[in-house]
């Protein structure tokens, strides 16, 4: 039988969703015990004791004030850990939010949308005005990863959204548990090899850090200097100016372009439930008409980004091991767009920010722990202030208390990256930036999973419908 060379996990998962498909097939058989109701207490006692202590009602949140302070010392932990990896810490933030502050789903959501946004705005204004002489005395941020990623990351948002929408909750929280277990396991395995191939730069330069280029984990060099160690970033997008600025304006230019675009379909669309500029019906044929139009929106920034492409010289890794980068970077850019895409799903799916995902994705591919921090914080920039404004625009409560806890978070991710570049710079570790990636993704997955867990046991003990619905 092939079916027995299937790895276990996809068996016992696939052996959850038929059990659980059968249960909720028939509800008119399930009727819940008294076991199960004292079960169900135990586990969500001290959840709704602190919610009820947090919150008195929707109108009045965030009281007591102490819970508040609580809240914003955790999350200011919180964000000076995630920015080191330039991933946006919404993982952490809300369940922080519910548990501590005892704020609803909802108020945490808007909540983590402003401080995810103070924190990106921290590594961007950090990025933008600090110069790599490890990698040829340029920034950090990759813009032509960030103009691939971008269009399809913002579009598989979108799809994530209204997938969130149909998927049952235990199927997200399964799925969710599965995909950052994995991303997480191969996080920390990469950050691991990393360190074991500075730590042998060191033994071999006799810890000659910076003369011998220790520290260089996934910086590249042309396979046409042989023997040089001369070591930049090739352009991916050769767009002319572009190469000798500082800031390339006409790749900024479309970033922001493309950032107008889908906010302003978004605006038009609004929600499903008729929140927006206009007055369209919700999920009528101009509200999937306006959102099946993110996808020709997105195809041509893509499209226009990979013809402006040019073939360079290929590039390799200078650690041994790392295994190829790849063969010719302008044959392979295809790549991130597809991840973005991945990631944007994922991310809308789950409810947490693409940062997390697109993070490992890109660490997978060998682009190096600098560039990828920087270069995530950058497009977590465009993606958390899309959130934000639209929040903003469409009538959130408590502003001034999120701007407070923005900037928060602005200060406390500043104030880890100087540490952690700090660190870094001084010990030639440029896999303490993977391992912060790691710590964040791990605690994600702990905290969210967990509470998820909690939220479909309640759904079941109370006899919930938990199959599939319908988008509105």
């Amino acid at each position: 039988m092939q079916i027995l060379n299937l790895p276990r996990w996809i068996i016992v998962i696939f052996a959850i969703f038929v059990t659980l498909s059968q249960i909720h097939s028939h509800p008119e058989q399930i009727q819940p015990t008294s076991d199960n109701l004292k079960i169900h207490h135990y586990l969500t006692k001290m959840l709704h004791r602190w919610k009820s202590q947090g919150i008195q009602s929707q109108e009045t949140a965030l009281k007591p004030q102490a819970l508040v302070l609580l809240a914003g010392l955790f999350c200011f932990i919180a964000a000076s850990i995630s920015s080191a990896g330039g991933i946006g810490g919404g993982g952490l933030f809300i369940p922080i939010l519910t548990i501590v502050a005892g704020l609803d789903l909802k108020t945490a959501s808007s909540f983590s949308a402003f401080m995810v946004t103070g924190g990106s705005v921290a590594n961007v204004l950090y990025n933008l005005c600090t110069i790599s002489e490890k990698f040829g005395g340029k920034t950090l941020i990759d813009y032509d990863i960030a103009l691939l990623s971008e269009p399809c990351m913002l579009l598989g948002v979108s799809i994530g959204v209204i997938c969130n929408l149909v998927f049952p909750e235990w199927l997200i929280t399964i799925l969710f548990a599965v995909f950052l277990a994995l991303s997480t396991f191969k996080t920390f395995k990469n950050a691991i090899l990393y360190w074991k191939m500075e730590s042998d730069m060191v033994m071999r330069s006799g810890g000659r850090a910076e003369e011998d280029g220790v520290g260089q984990a996934g910086g590249v060099r042309t396979c046409c200097e042989k023997g040089a160690m001369k070591n930049f970033r090739e352009p991916l997008l050769r767009i002319e100016g572009s190469e000798r600025s500082r800031f390339p304006c006409m790749k900024l230019g479309v970033l922001v372009m493309i950032w107008f675009c889908f906010f302003l379909l978004y605006l038009l669309r609004g929600n499903r439930y008729g929140q927006g500029i206009t007055r369209m019906k919700p999920c009528g044929v101009g509200y999937w008409a306006l959102s099946l139009l993110q996808i020709p929106l997105a195809v041509a920034f893509t499209a226009w980004a990979l013809h402006k492409k040019e073939t360079g010289p290929c590039q390799v890794p200078i650690q041994q091991g790392m295994g190829d980068l790849v063969e010719n970077a302008s044959s392979k850019k295809l790549i991130f767009p597809l991840m973005a895409l991945l990631a944007g799903i994922l991310g809308g799916l789950f409810g947490i920010g693409g940062g997390m995902l697109i993070s490992p994705l890109l660490l997978q591919v060998k682009i190096a722990p600098e560039v990828t921090a920087a270069t995530c914080s950058f497009m977590v920039f465009f993606s958390s202030t899309m959130s934000a404004f639209q929040y903003l625009l469409l009538g959130m409560e408590h502003t001034g208390t999120a701007l407070i806890f923005s900037i928060i978070c602005f200060i406390a991710s500043l104030l880890g990256l100087l540490v952690v570049q700090k660190a870094v710079q001084q010990f030639g570790r440029a896999s303490l930036i993977v391992f912060s990636v790691g710590i964040v993704m791990a605690l994600s997955t702990v905290l969210m999973t967990s509470f998820g867990a909690l939220d479909v046991w309640d759904d079941y003990i109370l006899g919930k419908y938990m199959g599939f619905k319908p988008p509105c």
